[in-house]
């Protein structure tokens, strides 16, 4: 009887842990929160990500400028992405090392300090640029994730910056 029940128990272990596995693997969708302008801004950037297969992810990020008195030059930007990932292992996939392509527009602020004045100008402006960066998921599908890149702004107003960063420490969930 002990051999049944142990036959049983381990049955059903095994086909816990293969449902478990296969949720990970269904799951497509992806929101993340950007935890160090959050607490240094508080600036809010939420991305979205989607899964198109194990190596292949896009998505987008919003970023809002919650203070508008602070330093930080971006008040509003949209950046739609495309992520490559680059792992050994694909047990849950669209984990590991990635390389990013971006496209941002964003409108903010300028400011130059001179010696005598303060000038603020506003500005739009369209960025084409790169990241890399790693991500980590558990079996339960909550997500860290690192990254950090750098685009070229397009178009030749003095208001707008030559370079913009892109990178932040990631938290999220995958559902």
């Amino acid at each position: 009887m002990k051999k049944i029940i142990t036959l049983f128990l381990l049955a059903t272990c095994i086909s816990y842990a293969q449902e478990e596995r296969a949720d990970i693997f269904s799951r497509k969708h992806e929101v993340k929160i950007g935890a160090i302008k959050l607490l240094a801004g508080p600036i809010f950037e939420g991305t979205y990500e989607y899964i198109q297969s194990k190596d292949f992810t896009y998505g987008v990020s919003l970023l809002g400028n919650l203070d508008s008195g602070n330093d930080y030059y971006e008040d509003f930007s949209v950046t739609p992405f495309a992520r490559f990932y680059f792992q050994e292992t694909k047990e849950f996939g669209a984990k590991g090392f990635f390389v990013e392509g971006f496209a941002k527009y964003s409108s903010g602020r300028n400011t130059t300090n001179d010696y005598y004045d303060s000038n603020s100008v506003k500005y739009n402006a369209a960025a084409l640029g790169l990241s890399l960066g790693k991500k980590w998921i558990n079996r339960t599908g909550f997500v860290f994730e690192v990254l950090v890149g750098v685009g070229r702004t397009l178009g030749n107003s003095d208001a707008m910056p030559d370079a913009i960063f892109r990178g932040d420490l990631n938290l999220g969930y995958r559902f």
